[in-house]
């Protein structure tokens, strides 16, 4: 199971800053990866609270049972120590996203305290860097696509 968390205010997507992040809402974010995962066979799990805590009990209660997470803090980004010790406690990898590009944003944005505890960060490339992020996170952890070991075989 991949877990897709969203933090603080990514509720409002597709009606937030929609020059920033765009027109499309949390559901088709959340839509977008069930379909890009259940093309490798692999179960989605979203999640999303304006809440640290709520944030931090989701991954927690989830740790054991997840085999990757694509995180979109929001603000928590750049202030959450305590998401940062929690995503070390996870034993699956965590992939941190970002619709806009928090580097060419104001300066408190530039920095991330979740960055050092996750494999990687995708940032600036819109909704579809969690996308980006589904299909790495599915391939890491050994599913396959659906119809490749049709493709494995030889041709008779």
């Amino acid at each position: 199971m991949i877990l897709i968390v969203n933090g603080p205010n990514l509720n409002l997507l597709g009606e937030r800053e929609p020059d920033v992040y765009g027109r499309s809402t949390l559901a088709d974010v959340e839509q977008l990866v069930r379909d890009a995962c259940a093309a490798w066979d692999v179960e989605v799990k979203a999640f999303q609270s304006n809440h640290e805590g709520a944030i931090l009990d989701f991954l927690q209660e989830h740790r054991k049972k997840a085999r990757g997470v694509i995180l979109n803090a929001g603000a928590l980004t750049h202030t959450s120590y305590a998401l940062h010790d929690c995503l070390k406690a996870m034993p699956a990898p965590a992939v941190e996203v970002h619709i806009s590009n928090i580097h060419q944003r104001e300066a408190f944005r530039h920095v991330s305290v979740i960055a050092p505890a996750c494999r990687g960060q995708i940032v600036g490339l819109g909704i579809r860097g969690y996308l980006l992020a589904a299909e790495w996170l599915c391939a890491e952890i050994g599913a396959q696509p659906r119809g490749s070991e049709d493709r494995k075989k030889p041709s008779p």
